[in-house]
Parts: C-alpha cells; sequence; structure tokens
C-alpha cells in the first residue's frame, strides 16, 4: 500500500510565504475587494494596493477587473505591462514580469506544483520570469520554473512546461515552437 499517495503525510510547514498570518488575511481581504472586484475598475488603485502591501510595480501598468495574486510581495511588475481581466498569479514564489508584458485574459502564472511520484505529494514552488515584450495569450497557463524570453509570444490557450526562447511563437500542450516573431 505503499505505492500510493497518502495525502495524511502531506508536509508543507518548509514552505515560507513571507507574510505573517495577519498580513495573509487583510491582503485576502483587499484582494477581493480591490483586484478582484469589477466594482473598482480604475488600475491606479489596483497599483496602490499591491504596492501597499509590498508588491514592486513600475509607471504606466494597467491592471483590469478579476485579477487574482496570491501574494504581492513576491511580485515584480516592470513598467507598460497590461494585466488582462481575470488573471491569476498564483506566486507562491517570485513572479517578474519585465517592461512591456502583456497577461491576455485569464492568463495563468503557477509557481507550484506537487511531485506525483512521492507517496506524500511534497509541494515545489519555481519563480517566473516573463521577459520584455512577452505576451502570455489569453487562457494560456505558465508553469513553475519557466521563463518566458523577451518578445516571445504563447498563444490563446496554450502551456508553457519550459522555457520559452525570445522571439518566438509558441502554441500547444506543452507549447512548442511554431514561428519566429517578427516585429514592424
Amino acid at each position: 500500500m505503499s505505492d500510493y499517495i497518502d495525502l495524511s503525510k502531506y508536509n508543507n510547514k518548509w514552505y515560507q510565504t513571507g507574510g505573517s498570518l495577519f498580513k495573509r488575511i487583510l491582503w485576502h481581504l483587499v484582494n477581493s475587494l480591490i483586484l478582484k472586484s469589477y466594482l473598482i475598475p480604475i488600475s491606479s488603485v489596483k497599483v496602490i494596493a499591491l504596492r501597499l502591501f509590498g508588491a514592486k510595480i513600475g509607471r504606466s501598468v494597467v491592471i483590469k477587473p478579476g485579477v487574482n495574486i496570491k501574494y504581492p510581495w513576491k511580485l515584480i511588475i516592470g513598467n507598460y505591462c497590461w494585466i488582462g481581466e481575470n488573471v491569476w498569479i498564483d506566486n507562491l514564489e517570485k513572479v517578474t514580469l519585465e517592461d512591456h508584458v502583456c497577461l491576455s485574459q485569464g492568463a495563468f502564472l503557477l509557481c507550484g506544483n506537487h511531485d506525483y511520484k512521492k507517496v506524500t505529494f511534497d509541494l515545489r514552488v519555481l519563480p517566473i520570469s516573463i521577459k520584455s515584450g512577452a505576451w502570455i495569450g489569453a487562457k494560456s497557463i505558465v508553469c513553475p520554473g519557466v521563463t518566458v524570453g523577451s518578445h516571445a509570444v504563447l498563444t490563446v490557450g496554450s502551456i508553457a512546461l519550459n522555457d520559452l526562447e525570445p522571439n518566438y511563437i509558441y502554441k500547444g500542450n506543452p507549447a512548442v515552437a511554431c514561428k519566429e516573431r517578427k516585429i514592424s
């Protein structure tokens, strides 16, 4: 029977969120009332809330309604970035968006997963880095540990399991390079 997952042995006490219980609860409320809400569509209010909780955010960042961010203190956003409706940044580890990055509607940045090969189903967390000028298409997923190269594109509904090279367009599950991105 030891060859089966046993969630009673699951233990992620080693994992550090970087925030006290009070800070996490307060962030959960602010996230629900300001970022995830469609009642406050003003980006500057969302940016202020994120900065108050430790996010490092550049100039002219657009954050649309319905965005969900796990831990703002593990988030760096460069200048002139666009975060579309219903984007979920599940940043159990650091997420860095360099300048001019676009995360389209429903994109999902996932920094954590579980080790399905271990009986204890251990949590694994890795950072995500999205380089300048990259575009993550609607309903796409960027998995733990992935670096999206400068000006790379992950097309609609695709899943990046591995690093994406700069200046290429990727599609599919798992995402593969389908052609070079030429910007005129």
